[in-house]
């Protein structure tokens, strides 16, 4: 299991992107869409095979279901709000990691890849445990988005359940934090020096 890429939620994509773009000092690329859930998003390259989205519900996609990342009720105001990690084989990595969801087949443009997604949309433990994904293309975003020359330092993730979380969920740059309440917290290198977001 390995860090594919980190997402900001957000209520509104133009939001949700002026608040990325505000603390990390770059543009993010253009929009795409996942038709099959009513959102859209923006990217950004984080070289080391790593992305940033920001993603939000499609006010103008009609969408059959709950919305996936949590976003059928989503945050008030953007934050970082989900890490998915890419496996080799998820129907394998879901028998030890049901409470990510079902297997879900998407496509977008020439990008084919299969996800983890609970049934109700949610997250996986408030955010804690990772979405997972298994990329069916031979360069996935991380590897062709233009490199934006910010950097990931490392990623915490907090839950009642740390110790237990870090047990079951060893990725490379993730650690893990005993707290009341679920959250992630992200360390940046930008051309503005280091952030967290």
């Amino acid at each position: 299991m390995q860090l594919d890429h980190l997402a900001i939620c957000a209520a509104d994509l133009d939001t949700g992107v002026a608040w990325a773009e505000a603390r990390l000092g770059v543009a993010l690329g253009a929009t795409g869409r996942h038709a099959r859930f009513g959102t859209h998003n923006r990217l950004l390259g984080l070289g080391e095979g790593l992305y940033l989205e920001v993603i939000a519900p499609d006010p103008d996609a009609p969408v059959e279901g709950p919305r996936w990342f949590g976003l059928e009720s989503p945050p008030l105001h953007p934050r970082l709000g989900n890490w998915i990690c890419r496996v080799p084989d998820l129907d394998a990595a879901l028998v030890d990691f049901p409470e990510c969801g079902a297997a879900v087949d998407l496509a977008r443009d020439a990008l084919r890849w299969r996800i983890s997604v609970p049934t109700d949309g949610s997250l996986p433990l408030d955010g804690a445990l990772p979405t997972l994904l298994q990329w069916q293309v031979a360069k996935p975003p991380g590897d062709s988005l233009p490199d934006s020359a910010v950097r990931v330092l490392g990623l915490e993730v907090t839950h009642p359940q740390a110790g237990a979380l870090a047990d079951r969920v060893q990725v490379p740059g993730v650690t893990y934090r005993t707290g009341a309440v679920p959250g992630l917290s992200a360390r940046f290198d930008t051309p503005r020096g280091e952030i967290t977001l």
